[in-house]
């Protein structure tokens, strides 16, 4: 759960780490991870619960924020219109995005009757990488069933690495996969926290950075990829009461956490960044025309960007520090992090 402190990675940290220094820290989210992995299978399904309530009656507040567009997630279009989340997200393998929207619309029509009823349909969110270096990925063995087991299994605490929808990803010329961290900062004289859950699939082996240490050069030696491409799904969750605007700025600077690792969002890399608040709710009915929501005073923003910057950075590198080496479709072998430490 996040990175050891005798990992031996020593990362710039100014914020304090939340109790299990992962996004889960931010009250009311869970995670639920089903793995797939046998012969040449490694793939999986990831799922982010913004709270433990009914997310279509009680939208969160969010925003995402578009690094770089070679993606083929769906509902983000509807996030940037209204500014909210009204759905679990869901992480998964390029190829599965369809059979995961599918699965989460079910899964949404049970919770809720009046869906294409008496009210309008559901944005459904699912965001994905490719992960056909290590899976079958033509083979769609991603189901619904799998999606739906997801969906039913909510966790506080919850595995990092090669799990979930991260089993089969490849990051910086090393196994990558689920990876997440936490920051506290003080508000007003009150604790908040910050959250980060990243499925990390991008960059090249050349360009791996870890605390300002170069250390891809070294790996370059043996790997040989030397395109940066593949993917990241960036997520921050905070109990920060932020505009939908404030989020987006939050999102959008998951860009220098990349950069801190070593990304240059190549050309065939689809970094896609999602914020949201559990904070500022948007109830789907109210009797009112005006809702109220609170917003940070932005002349004092920064601290929200800097931590928000830590958090992703150290969940990219958990991402890598958790992933064993696997050996996947056709036999290839991508190895973690560790056997190189």
């Amino acid at each position: 759960m996040g990175l050891p402190s005798k990992s031996g990675l020593n990362l710039y940290e100014k914020y304090k780490k939340g109790k299990k220094n992962l996004i889960t820290d931010v009250k009311g989210v869970k995670i639920g991870n089903i793995t797939l992995q046998k012969e040449n299978i490694n793939t999986g399904v990831t799922v982010i619960f913004p709270h433990e309530g009914n997310i279509f009656q009680d939208k969160v507040m969010a925003a995402t924020y578009i690094l770089n567009g070679f993606g083929k997630s769906i509902g983000l279009l509807q996030i940037e219109e209204l500014g909210t989340i009204e759905t679990p997200i869901i992480m998964t393998n390029t190829l599965s995005v369809g059979t995961a929207a599918t699965a989460l619309t079910k899964y949404m029509l049970e919770q809720n009757k009046d869906i294409g009823v008496t009210t309008g349909t559901v944005n459904c969110l699912v965001t994905e990488c490719n992960d056909s270096r290590l899976n079958d990925i033509r083979g769609l063995h991603v189901t619904e069933e799998d999606v739906l087991k997801a969906l039913n299994s909510p966790l506080e605490d919850f595995e990092e690495g090669a799990v979930g929808s991260g089993t089969g990803m490849c990051c910086l010329g090393v196994k990558g996969g689920i990876g997440s961290s936490s920051r506290l900062i003080d508000v007003d004289g009150k604790e908040f926290t910050i959250g980060a859950l990243v499925m990390s699939n991008f960059g090249s082996s050349g360009n791996l950075i870890i605390g300002c240490n170069h250390i891809g050069k070294k790996i370059k030696e043996i790997q040989d990829e030397d395109k940066d491409q593949g993917s990241i799904i960036i997520i921050i969750g905070t109990d920060i009461p932020l505009s939908e605007r404030q989020l987006k700025r939050v999102a959008k600077r998951s860009a220098i956490s990349l950069g801190r690792t070593g990304s240059y969002m190549g050309n065939g890399s689809g970094d896609i960044a999602i914020a949201f608040t559990t904070t500022n709710r948007v109830p789907h009915y109210s009797d009112k025309d005006i809702i109220e929501t609170k917003m940070f005073f932005d002349d004092n923003i920064d601290k929200v960007f800097e931590a928000s910057v830590e958090a992703v950075e150290e969940a990219i590198i958990s991402s890598l520090y958790h992933a064993k080496t696997t050996v996947g479709y056709l036999n290839k072998k991508v190895k973690g992090l560790r056997d190189y430490l």
